[in-house]
């Protein structure tokens, strides 16, 4: 069976684990403090990062981005980057804005403040760096919005992997209840039905010890 190392509320692996269910593909999961820097994870993966796919033959993939393009060229149930070179384009320009600018804006001031610093024994979060985050968080749920109006889904008519890392993100900032959803109705309307695809449920019952 396969094995993805991931961590409790790390937005990169929930991208994985998205993926992985709308291959239909089964999978065992393996918590990982990575920063911990375990020895025997950082043979998986010298980065020291989750997450990282272990297959059945035992070859380990590291890297959110490099995992997902390879389950999505191996496995063609589901096809989430799209057929149509400006499609996969554009699918890829969501995707990175999700991971990149949402995670450093939003996620990393939210999640990283109010949880893993406290698990990384960093010290007590940055309160300026909450506001931020807060403040952030705004303008990305009103794109979400201007998306939706234009568009059955981030990027286009169909799921895609856009739509995937954005819900990863977002996913990991409503587990503590920091979304206003009541004042976003377009926003909460395409999370509801990402949140209703059975690749999605498993991550609703996710349960961070302590």
């Amino acid at each position: 069976m396969r094995t993805l190392y991931h961590g409790w509320l790390s937005p990169t692996s929930r991208k994985v684990r998205i993926v992985l269910g709308e291959k239909g593909l089964e999978f065992d999961l393996v918590v990982e403090k990575d920063w911990e820097r375990r020895r025997e994870f950082l043979i998986l993966n010298p980065a020291g990062t989750v997450p990282v796919l272990v297959e059945d033959d035992g070859v380990a993939l590291a890297d959110a981005g490099a995992i997902c393009e390879y389950l999505d060229e191996t496995h063609a149930k589901g096809a989430l980057i799209g057929a149509e070179v400006r499609e996969r384009a554009e699918v890829r320009r969501i995707t990175a804005w999700f991971d990149q600018k949402f995670y450093r804006e939003v996620t990393q001031n939210l999640v990283g403040e109010k949880l893993y610093k406290r698990f990384m024994g960093m010290g007590t979060p940055d309160s300026s760096a909450i506001r931020a985050g807060h403040q952030n968080l705004v303008p990305h749920l009103e794109y979400v919005s201007w998306l939706c109006d234009r568009r059955t889904w981030l990027a286009g008519p169909k799921f895609s992997l856009a739509d995937v890392a954005a819900a990863a993100q977002i996913s990991c900032v409503d587990y503590l209840g920091d979304v206003p959803w009541a004042e976003h109705p377009g926003a909460k309307d395409w999370y509801a039905r990402v949140k209703s695809r059975p690749s999605f449920r498993p991550l609703l019952a996710d349960y961070i010890p302590g």
